[in-house]
């Protein structure tokens, strides 16, 4: 698969006036802020109605409100669903959508590398209850589909967290409709702007919308799209009692930054590129996990690609001497906002190792995940050369000296794939 996909070829627009705009009697340019905890009726049969399902009019904030609300429409749109609903995290939206479908006995299929708290949720929570989780290496679509009989859900990350192994969504999503799986992915790296899975088969989008769609490292939010009838699953089973509802300000903070968005990702898309195509050519670098280099059907529901990704250094590189180098990028979790951030899995490894995702499947403590923000590439690049000067000793103990080593130079990384 040589082509490369291209930033400006983006699935959608965003959708500037939906649920606002020319209805608003002031004509506000930018949507209100609905801060309240209840909302009031004029009469009793107003309430009834309400209470009967007969009016959408918001009750109490915890159920909806029309700020969250517009938040709720606009990432549907934008992710070609019917419907969605936003939560106060990306974990909140991750468990109300696990819970609302599964049930004990059940088991779910996921990809190894899953989210780091996805994994302890799945091994710590649902293990408690009598659901069983298979881990699958997700970039053998024949192993994935082998192990979809039988499975009520299947969990999906394209590309996976920390390593960025990628899927072949349209494959699994046929298999796992053959077999009556529900089919789930989360979508925070892409955005709806550079993949949409649902118009690959898949049922429910997840998004943790702290990270791109916020883009401001100032939110936490989740948000999960899907058919009318998923939704309403989870609002019925899950949603109104495990409190984890997104505040106004929070969602009206989302939506704002939303606005941004294609400026946003092209400039993770162009300078990702640029950092990541330099670090394959150092010589200190052993490998860059990046989508970009991968040959894998999975590449082929993506029009661009988000700006974060992990690099291997060698051990001529002493881990943390290069992260405490680093001057313009910081040491951070999280990622999507406008600082550039680095985790070195060598740190993350020292979590409990009982539900440590990294441990569990076999991520290098020579592993450091590198989020571009919006730096330019050559601030960056420079940033990583000094650090990896600073924190290398030689390979070979006679280059210290002067005298000539006999080793071939590494082969060249191809970066037309």
């Amino acid at each position: 698969m040589n082509e490369r996909p291209n930033p400006d070829n983006v699935h959608s627009e965003i959708p500037m006036e939906i649920g606002f705009g020319r209805q608003d009697p002031y004509a506000a340019a930018v949507p209100p802020i609905y801060q309240s905890s209840l909302f009031l009726f004029d009469s009793y049969a107003e309430l009834e109605n309400v209470f009967a399902g007969r009016s959408p009019k918001p009750i109490y904030s915890r159920g909806d409100n029309p700020t969250v609300q517009l938040l709720e429409q606009k990432i549907a749109e934008m992710e070609g669903a019917e419907e969605a609903r936003a939560f106060s995290s990306g974990m909140g939206a991750i468990a109300a959508t696990v819970l609302a479908f599964v049930h004990p006995g059940d088991r779910i299929v996921t990809v190894r590398h899953v989210y780091s708290d996805a994994f302890r949720f799945f091994e710590k929570v649902l293990k408690r209850f009598g659901i069983r989780v298979d881990y699958v290496d997700g970039r053998d679509t024949e192993l994935m589909i082998a192990a979809i009989p039988g499975a009520r859900l299947v969990y999906l990350e394209s590309p996976t967290s920390m390593v960025f192994e990628l899927q072949d969504l349209p494959a699994i999503a046929r298999a796992a409709k053959e077999h009556g799986a529900l089919t789930v992915v989360d979508n925070s790296w892409a955005t709806p702007l550079f993949q949409r899975p649902i118009d690959a088969g898949i049922d429910i989008v997840i998004h943790a919308a702290s990270k791109y769609l916020g883009g401001q490292s100032d939110t936490v939010a989740g948000l999960v799209t899907g058919s009318r009838e998923h939704v309403a699953t989870i609002n019925r089973e899950i949603y109104p009692y495990t409190g984890a509802k997104l505040s106004p300000f929070e969602a009206w903070l989302v939506l704002r930054n939303i606005e941004t968005l294609p400026l946003r990702m092209r400039h993770h898309n162009d300078t990702g590129l640029e950092v990541a195509r330099w670090l394959a050519a150092q010589e200190q670098v052993g490998r860059v996990m990046h989508p970009v280099f991968a040959e894998h059907p999975g590449r082929s529901t993506l029009t661009g690609f988000g700006g974060i990704f992990s690099f291997e250094v060698t051990e001529a590189v002493d881990v943390a001497a290069f992260v405490d180098a680093l001057r313009i990028i910081r040491i951070g979790v999280s990622w999507g906002g406008p600082e550039s951030l680095v985790v070195p899995a060598k740190a993350a490894l020292s979590i409990s190792p009982e539900t440590n995702v990294f441990a569990r499947f076999g991520v290098s403590d020579r592993t450091i995940r590198l989020n571009v923000g919006l730096h330019r590439a050559g601030e960056l690049i420079a940033d990583l050369g000094r650090a990896l000067a600073a924190a290398s000793r030689p390979l070979h103990p006679e280059a210290s000296s002067g005298a000539p080593h006999s080793s071939a130079p590494p082969a060249p990384i191809s970066l037309e794939q």
